[in-house]
């Protein structure tokens, strides 16, 4: 009878919590078209996350508005709990959110590393995969060899599954800032050339190109290099994100700098 009686509740448990994951995600997604962060979309959040406190997706969109208020203090325990109920999903994107709103790259190394025991794949948090993301964090850290590793195992992967030239621009970028940070002018005069092929117009590559060729005195070829690159630059082709400023992002002011070095 206590056997019966146990099992019975087991499957009442089990039919509860469905039922709330269902009125949960109901509710989460008729909230869906309210702007992010605003006060009525996270209200229903709130409610989305009263029907089920164990819904992940809730939970760290709950916190978004936290992290770009730059308020980690709110951010963090918040995104915590969506790790909590599933890690699998959540660790490596805080990994990424440590690195690019944060820069605290050893907790972001520590992430991606830790997503590579939780899954039996390569996870990519916001369309990359953790070792674009390692190669960002390492060089951060100025630890050009790590850096570069994590670079050419990503790019040895992504050419071999899709071509080398769906490589993301970013990944012969860093490589080649890693290579000329680590003083390799040669392997990053190549990085450099395989983002100006693929991508024509980028004014990072073309700004380091320039750099390369005066310490070459190439002086002609170096001015041109860096004309290109104030023209990419005006015309909105250059790494940055709105949100936060990158890795060895670049200026005009910076373009401006070495193009009046090259011209003495």
């Amino acid at each position: 009878m206590v056997l019966v009686v146990f099992s019975c509740s087991q499957a009442t448990d089990r039919l509860d919590l469905i039922e709330k994951r269902k009125l949960a995600e109901e509710i989460f997604k008729n909230g869906s078209h309210l702007p992010q962060g605003s006060p009525k979309s996270m209200t229903r959040i709130e409610e989305a996350i009263a029907a089920d406190t164990t819904y992940a997706e809730a939970l760290r969109e709950l916190s978004v508005a936290y992290l770009k208020r730059g308020m980690p203090h709110k951010w963090l325990p918040q995104f915590n709990k969506a790790v909590r109920h599933d890690p699998k999903t959540w660790v490596p994107w805080r990994g990424y959110l440590y690195l690019y709103f944060y820069r605290d790259y050893k907790k972001a190394i520590a992430d991606f590393n830790a997503s590579d025991t939780l899954t039996k794949h390569i996870d990519y948090p916001q369309g990359h995969s953790v070792d674009f993301w390692r190669g960002i964090a390492y060089l951060g850290l100025k630890d050009y060899d790590n850096s570069i590793t994590y670079w050419d195992k990503h790019i040895k992967k992504e050419t071999e599954d899709t071509g080398e030239d769906w490589v993301e621009l970013e990944a012969f970028l860093y490589r080649g800032i890693a290579h000329y940070e680590s003083g390799n002018n040669q392997k990053a005069m190549k990085d450099f050339n395989k983002a100006i092929q693929y991508f024509k117009q980028t004014a990072d590559a073309k700004y380091y190109k320039a750099k390369i060729l005066l310490v070459q005195n190439k002086k002609e070829a170096a001015q041109k290099m860096i004309n290109e690159a104030m023209i990419d630059f005006n015309s909105g082709f250059h790494n940055n994100y709105h949100y936060v400023e990158l890795l060895h992002q670049i200026y005009l002011s910076d373009i401006e700098e070495l193009k009046s070095e090259i011209m003495r």
